[in-house]
């Protein structure tokens, strides 16, 4: 009975002595892969101090461009303000061309007659600036 108490615990130890052998090599395996993440998570930590580098490079000209276009913008409404007063300067200038049309128009309507008298004398005048100048010449 002794016999098999020692065959017992033999077959317990042998038993523990493989559970522990497996555990190591679980162990290993484990050590192994816990490796390998780290390497990885040290890759992916220096990508992203570049990334991190290149965002707030990208970030700097993002900002330098939008002050340069903030810039243009205001010049570019000094300029649609100019453009508008020449517009409105032309339009004042369009409406007294038009006052005056109109006026010389009336003007014209109204003294018709004298202007048809003026131009009829105006041909006599001519034709006897030319009978004048015939009469010098035949002479």
């Amino acid at each position: 009975m002794i016999v098999i108490l020692y065959i017992a615990a033999l077959i317990a130890a042998i038993a523990f002595l493989i559970l522990c052998i497996s555990i190591g090599r679980t162990l290993f395996s484990l050590k192994n892969i816990l490796n390998s993440i780290a390497g990885t998570a040290a890759g992916i930590e220096k990508q992203m101090e570049g990334i991190t580098r290149e965002t707030t490079s990208l970030l700097e000209k993002t900002n330098t461009l939008a002050d340069d276009i903030a810039d243009k913008s205001e010049k570019l409404n000094t300029v649609v303000d100019a453009v508008k007063n020449i517009g409105t300067s032309v339009n004042g200038l369009n409406n007294s061309i038009n006052k005056i049309s109109t006026t010389i128009s009336t003007e014209v309507e109204k003294n018709e007659e004298k202007i048809a008298q003026v131009v009829q004398w105006g041909n006599v005048a001519i034709e006897l600036a030319d009978k004048w100048k015939q009469r010098k010449t035949t002479k």
